[in-house]
């Protein structure tokens, strides 16, 4: 009797293709970053094969009805996340100043901080005044040819001053929040940031025994918010891939071309800019920047995706703490500040628009009035809401004071997100910067 052969080499393959696809498995399932970059992928794909503007394997309307449901777990990630906020930030805060039990730490602290900030936020709006000063995007588009291809859907978006002009003198009255409910519902985050250090500084100042039940229930708060972040986070995949197929299918690649050496000179300055943080990290730090780059990878393509610093401050918060070893006392206090006050990508991108836009209208700046513009854009990106679009919304107030007409604006919201989403890396990234330099000034050896 002839032995009945089996067929074991297919089964070997066999089992190694399911050995293989349970590891590629895996990889996505433990793998945030993977996730995300896979759905960054599969999100501008889609947007490109139904925009109008590229492939338009479909209809415009089907386009968009595709895209509203596409992006409803982006919608629903943000505002998740929105709803939290409040909570969330008020707590950090005030754990952050708890957590460094005295006085001394927290003056140290507070000389370092605000000093890093303007610095680097300087040298952030400088880096884009250089940079558009000598590639002179404005000059590369017809300024009059563009407006006349911009649907009247756009125009309309564009407003024209309706900022209120504040005093000096009411701006700095204005930072108190007076009614914490009224800052609250405004959603302005410096005041609430404001708030929560007053709260911290004062429960520093406390008996122990009385400041122990505020700073229990602080912790509690901040873990509740973790947890409600935590299943907002299932969504992240689902909300990437949703709100990078909405605007790639709204933006279209003619758009993108049309102003590219503009889009291209705020890229190159985002690049110098994290480039210093990189040399920051290295001379300060310590720490190698190719090593600091791959820890923090997760949040910042979360963060390009979500065009939010708020959206990510969680992630930016575990990020310093656990893969970072930064002490919870900085993170918690360092991060949701520079959400609020920490801008260096929007300020970069705010003033090379704007000098992008007097170029492009042929309006010559004198020095006084290029001084000015680098002021008011510091002053500006300070306290500005880290959500969505609001680069535009302040860079609209900037250029009002500049003689650039209302809508010299439309000629850039096209790629503003793309940019915007850009610029958001950069703050992010800056504010875990920031937590390694101010950790390594206060805790020199173990000490402060």
């Amino acid at each position: 009797m002839m032995p009945i052969k089996t067929h074991t080499e297919p089964k070997t393959h066999s089992r190694g293709f399911i050995k293989l696809a349970e590891r590629l498995g895996f990889l996505i399932r433990s793998k945030l970053w993977l996730q995300i970059l896979v759905s960054m992928v599969l999100g501008v794909t889609i947007g490109l094969l139904i925009s109008p503007n590229g492939m338009a394997i479909v209809s415009k309307e089907s386009a968009t009805i595709i895209t509203d449901w596409l992006v409803l777990p982006g919608h629903i990630f943000l505002a998740l996340i929105q709803m939290i906020m409040l909570p969330l930030v008020v707590s950090s805060i005030v754990l952050g100043l708890a957590g460094t039990q005295d006085l001394d730490t927290l003056r140290k602290m507070g000389l370092r901080v605000a000093p890093y900030f303007i610095f680097t936020t300087t040298i952030a709006v400088i880096l884009g005044v250089a940079l558009a000063t000598i590639i002179e995007p404005g000059q590369y588009i017809d300024t009059q040819t563009l407006l006349r291809n911009i649907p009247s859907e756009t125009l309309s978006m564009v407003k024209t001053n309706d900022v209120l002009e504040l005093t000096l003198h009411e701006r700095i009255v204005g930072l108190i929040p007076a009614n914490p409910l009224r800052a609250a519902i405004n959603e302005s985050m410096l005041q609430l940031v404001i708030l929560s250090m007053f709260i911290g500084v004062a429960i520093v100042l406390l008996k122990p025994a009385q400041a122990k039940p505020l700073v229990e229930l602080a912790r509690s708060v901040r873990a509740l918010s973790m947890i409600i972040v935590g299943w907002a986070m299932l969504l992240a995949p689902l909300a990437v891939l949703g709100l990078l197929a909405q605007i790639t299918m709204q933006v279209g690649i003619d758009a993108i071309i049309g102003i590219s050496i503009y889009i291209g000179t705020v890229i190159a300055g985002l690049l110098l800019l994290i480039s210093l943080y990189l040399l920051l990290v290295w001379s300060v730090g310590k720490m190698n920047p190719f090593t600091f780059l791959s820890k923090i990878r997760e949040l910042q393509l979360l963060a390009f995706s979500t065009s939010s610093s708020a959206a990510v401050m969680p992630l930016s918060i575990e990020t310093a703490e656990k893969k970072l070893n930064i002490r919870p006392s900085t993170s918690n206090f360092l991060i949701p500040l520079g959400a609020t006050i920490n801008m260096d990508g929007t300020a970069l991108y705010q003033v090379v628009a704007a000098i992008f836009l007097t170029q492009a209208f042929g309006i010559d700046l004198s020095s006084g009035e290029l001084l000015l513009l680098i002021a008011t854009t510091i002053g500006a990106s300070i306290g500005a809401p880290s959500t969505p679009g609001v680069g535009i919304v302040i860079l609209a107030t900037i250029l009002t004071n500049i003689g650039v007409p209302a809508s010299g604006i439309a000629l850039i919201i096209g790629v503003d997100r793309i940019l915007d989403m850009s610029r958001t890396v950069i703050n992010v990234t800056g504010d875990l910067t920031a937590c390694i330099v101010i950790d390594k000034w206060l805790f020199k050896n173990g000490s402060v």
